[in-house]
């Protein structure tokens, strides 16, 4: 018996099921282990993603990924890219219509910080590559690659991987020769597992070490008001959920994702920039949870539907990137690219906690929150929630990250251009 023509067997449809939430299982009781009060959390699912990718999964010459215990020639990277994808629907959509309320407000108050720290945050990424081409060129390319080109597309490939960020990634394969599109994917992997789980750490790591007192740093986290007195008048829901609302919001939020704003010169046939899904999404549930109604209809989803979400999203999301690059890690792995993905990843994340600190003068909150959206990582936000005890640090997150999109997308193109 077959799925969808043929094309998915119901043997692998299990096998995918199978890996998936096993996945989930180990991954939650590896998070739970606590070191001096610090965990993996969520990332714990990641960390096993990737071991299960490492171990169980083999990426062929054509970038197929198949599963090694069987004689089946089956891709996988089309459905763990859909749980991904799917995954990160659920999470932004979900944080949106958590931060929807209050983030105008809070916007308004640090427009000026969340702006900078959209554009430093990239730049600084920017410049930690500069550093890494012109060390590579000082000390040499490495055995792989044998040209300038070569290795520029792979520095900016473990950029994007450090920063966590699949529209830079995407960018920068479209800008690069065709003959570099597979360095560019090389690095991207190799940076983006260290991407992930150091900023968790990061964000558990920064708390502690300033001594910080959650309750206080929580009230620093003014609540503006939200426009809750309408809500005496009587809404008529299309489901007890909320769940109707947020396929709305999902729903627009792709189609706007799907806008392409051409770069260059040879319009949508070159470079181009857009939201992507993510964004998309994003701003979609931002401006719903914002207003949460369109006449007497009712399109906040409850709370407890958004928690939910999120969290089943977040995991998602980890378990479809996780097994690709356990696999990709393992084919591709060279100590010096990963040691450059490292400073990539802690040397603009120090640097731009400081700034935030010392020069913007933002509350230790805000400041994570608004670090997790200059680096565009999903991850981090999930974990800084869990760390702050409130939704409420979504707003900094989602203030910063879609100017950080933007810039982190023309930082990796300029630098492919430059070099």
């Amino acid at each position: 018996m077959s799925l969808f023509g043929g094309v998915i067997s119901v043997s692998n449809v299990c096998t995918l099921l199978f890996v998936v939430f096993a996945v989930l299982f180990f991954g939650y009781a590896l998070g739970r282990i606590k070191i001096r009060g610090i965990s993996l959390g969520d990332a714990g699912v990641f960390i096993i993603a990737l071991l299960a990718g490492a171990l169980f999964f083999s990426v062929n010459g054509a970038g197929e990924l198949h599963f090694a215990a069987s004689s089946a020639s089956f891709d996988f990277s089309e459905s763990l890219g859909a749980i991904e994808s799917l995954g990160l629907i659920f999470f932004v959509t979900s944080v949106g219509y958590i931060a929807g309320p209050k983030f105008f407000g809070n916007f308004k108050r640090n427009f000026k910080s969340y702006v900078l720290l959209g554009i430093v945050l990239p730049l600084m990424g920017g410049v930690s590559a500069v550093l890494c081409i012109l060390a590579g060129e000082l000390f040499g390319y490495g055995a792989s690659i044998s040209s300038q080109d070569g290795f520029v597309a792979m520095i900016v490939g473990l950029l994007s991987g450090s920063l966590t960020s699949t529209p830079a990634f995407s960018a920068t394969k479209a800008t690069v020769a065709a003959e570099y599109e597979g360095l560019v994917s090389v690095g991207h992997g190799i940076a983006y597992i260290f991407g992930v789980v150091g900023i968790v750490l990061f964000v558990q790591l920064v708390p502690k070490l300033c001594k910080a007192n959650m309750e206080e740093e929580r009230a620093k986290l003014t609540p503006v008001a939200s426009g809750e007195g309408s809500a005496t008048k009587k809404l008529f829901c299309l489901d007890p959920h909320g769940i109707a609302g947020f396929a709305l919001a999902a729903l627009l939020g792709v189609l706007v994702g799907q806008i392409k704003i051409p770069l260059t010169a040879e319009g949508l046939e070159g470079t181009c920039f857009s939201l992507t899904t993510t964004g998309g999404c994003l701003l979609a549930s931002l401006v719903l949870g914002h207003f949460g109604n369109v006449g007497r209809l009712n399109l906040l989803p409850e709370q407890s539907t958004l928690k939910l979400l999120r969290e089943i999203g977040l995991v998602f999301f980890l378990v479809g990137a996780g097994i690709p690059g356990g696999a990709e890690f393992v084919a591709n792995f060279d100590v010096m690219y990963f040691v450059y993905g490292v400073f990539m990843t802690v040397v603009p994340l120090t640097l731009g906690f400081f700034f935030a600190k010392y020069i913007l003068r933002l509350s230790l909150l805000n400041n994570l929150g608004a670090i997790t959206g200059g680096r565009t990582s999903t991850p981090a936000l999930g974990m800084l929630i869990h760390v702050a005890g409130t939704e409420d640090v979504a707003s900094a997150y989602a203030a910063t990250y879609p100017v950080a999109l933007i810039t982190v997308v023309l930082v990796s193109q300029f630098l492919v251009i430059l070099f």
